[in-house]
Formats: structure tokens, sequence, C-alpha cells
């Protein structure tokens, strides 16, 4: 039994050190290149248009793009895959540097509130490897709810100083008084929450006012 305990001891560290050594050598050469890696969520309900129209405002350098979708939302990776064809050919590319993951959603509609803590804690153990595998220098949400999970790993990655990652919440344009759950929930966790409406920078004062973006 101590010998197999031994034996499991010495491939869990050999696999943490793998990854971290694969950690520091994607950040060098991400550096290198002067590219900027992007997680982005996505959502159904309109969330999806609404950052994919962010994120065509973007320049070539921020790439690779990584969108995380939940698992049942359906439509969203066909926006996606529609969206980067587009930029494909405005471009002038071969093929764009983009992969889509899928996460678990930490709360589906009508579930309940109690129920929703085991959901989230496994959105939570998906993410993990969705963040520390595509290592983003920027990680931008506007909302679903999938994007807690994400937000805090991203969090997780900044403490171990695995990155140089900023974290951007686009708070919806439908959200004129008050913040929405996710926004809440990540008040004191995001770099910058940008706000679209100056009723919600005067409420809350951690927020920035910058206009109407979408």
């Amino acid at each position: 039994m101590l010998l197999l305990m031994m034996i499991a001891t010495g491939v869990l560290t050999s696999l943490l050190v793998s990854s971290i050594i694969y950690i520091v050598m994607k950040v060098s050469t991400n550096r290198k290149k002067g590219a900027v890696s992007v997680l982005a969520v996505m959502g159904s309900g309109g969330h999806t248009k609404e950052m994919l129209s962010l994120l065509s405002g973007l320049g070539p350098q921020y790439r690779p793009r990584c969108y995380v979708i939940a698992k049942t939302d359906t439509m969203s990776q066909q926006k996606v895959e529609m969206f980067e064809k587009q930029r494909q050919t405005v471009e002038g590319i071969k093929s764009a540097e983009y992969s889509v993951s899928l996460i678990p959603r930490s709360r589906e509609v009508a579930q309940s509130w109690l129920s929703s803590i085991s959901s989230t804690l496994t959105a939570i153990v998906y993410s993990f490897p969705v963040v520390f595998r595509s290592l983003p220098s920027l990680i931008v949400c506007n909302g679903p709810g999938t994007c807690v999970p994400i937000c805090l790993v991203g969090v997780c990655l900044k403490i171990l100083s695995l990155g140089q990652v900023k974290i951007v919440y686009v708070e919806s344009i439908c959200r004129v008084d008050s913040l929405s759950v996710s926004a809440w929930m990540l008040y004191y966790v995001v770099d910058h929450m940008l706000v679209q409406w100056p009723s919600l920078q005067k409420k809350y004062p951690r927020t920035q006012y910058i206009g109407k973006l979408v």
C-alpha cells in the first residue's frame, strides 16, 4: 500500500511539474509573438450576439480565441463558427485561430438556487482544464451564469502567478438600474466591470461607464 501511494504521489508530482513547464513555455511563446490570447464566454438570450459584437472590434493580434459555451446552448456554437468564418475572410487568412470548449451550466433556467450550488461546483471543475489549457491574457464576459466559474478559475490563475490575465466584465445593455446576478457575484473579482448606463455607475462606484458598446 505504501509503495502504491509513493508511486501515485510521484506520478501526480510529475504531472504537476509538466503542467507548470507547459504553462510557462506557452506564456513565454505568446509574449514573444505579441499575441493576446482571449477567452470569451458565450451565453443564450442575446449574450452571444452582444459578445460577438464586442469581439468584432478586436484586432488580429487578439488570438488565439477560446469560446466557452454551456453544453445545453445549441445555438451559440453555430454563431461563433459563422463569426470566425466571416473574420477569416475579412482578415484574409487561411485558418482562424480559435477553439470552442463546452462546460456544464452553473444554473439552468428555473433551477432552484439550492440545487444550483452543486451544479456550479461541477461547472468550476470543468472550467479548470479549459482555463489552464488556453491560458488567456484576457477573459471577457457579459453576464451569462457560465462566466462565474470561468472567472473564478481565472482568479486562481492569477493567484498562482501562471499568467497575467485580465478579467473584463461587460454588463448587458439591458441592465439599466441594477446589476445582474452574475455581475453582483463577480463585482469584487473582475479587474474591470464596464456598464452601459450612467445610472449604474453612480449606484455601483467600482464599475466604469464608457457609453453604449453594443
